[in-house]
């Protein structure tokens, strides 16, 4: 028997590396890929958090957008981590992500809110540019590209730093979507992949890859 509209998967639990507690995260049985934690977010989440430990990276404070949030793991852990935060999808997932949200909220020691965003539409409430754009499997439909790198490049400043982590997939069209969307970030972007051995100990995959990405500078920047 199919799954009831609205009917819940078990929940998500992920321990915080400082001990301070755990994100416990709902999901959705039907909803679509927007309802459940996907293994690309534990991987970016827990790297969001071994960086800063390690302060390779520090998001106290700081302005964090991410897009197509779905159960809102990534954005929540970096709120976690003393940022502030904006984790934006469409309509339909905004009733989970505030869930979540308002249940992990003890543990916040930044900001955080939800606000729906449709890629390639327009940006204007969310600006100025963020300090980081998280990014957490949005790779995957062909029609999404255009609209998600329009996103970008009205969003991302010259100083926006873009972390996008996905999962590589080798079945179907999914090949050829991740080759054509790196084309197309590369016209206006530069990227340096995160090595392997700075992710997570726990945490990571040979085929879940992370991304640092900066807009390319102009002349008149450099």
């Amino acid at each position: 028997m199919a799954a009831a509209e609205g009917a819940f998967l078990a929940a998500r639990e992920l321990a915080r590396r400082d001990g301070s507690g755990a994100l416990r995260l709902a999901q959705r049985a039907a909803g679509g890929t927007g309802s459940v934690v996907w293994d690309a977010a534990l991987v970016l989440g827990r790297f969001l958090e071994r960086s800063c430990a390690r302060r390779r990276l520090r998001l106290a404070r700081r302005a964090v957008l991410e897009l197509g949030a779905g159960a809102g793991l990534v954005g929540l852990l970096a709120a976690c981590l003393g940022a502030n935060v904006t984790v934006t999808d469409l309509e339909e997932a905004q009733d989970l992500l505030r869930m979540n949200i308002e249940s992990n909220r003890h543990l916040v020691t930044g900001s955080i809110c939800a606000k729906v965003l449709k890629w390639g539409e327009d940006v204007t409430d969310f600006l100025p540019a963020p300090d980081y754009i998280l990014m957490a499997d949005c790779i995957y439909y062909e029609e999404s590209l255009e609209p998600l790198l329009k996103t970008l490049r009205d969003l991302a400043g010259p100083e926006t730093c873009i972390l996008c982590c996905y999962e590589e997939r080798t079945v179907g069209k999914n090949p050829e979507v991740e080759k054509r969307y790196f084309e197309l970030l590369q016209r206006d972007f530069e990227l340096e992949k995160v090595p392997l051995d700075e992710h997570d100990e726990e945490y990571r995959s040979e085929d879940i890859h992370i991304f640092s990405i900066r807009r390319k500078r102009t002349d008149c920047q450099s």
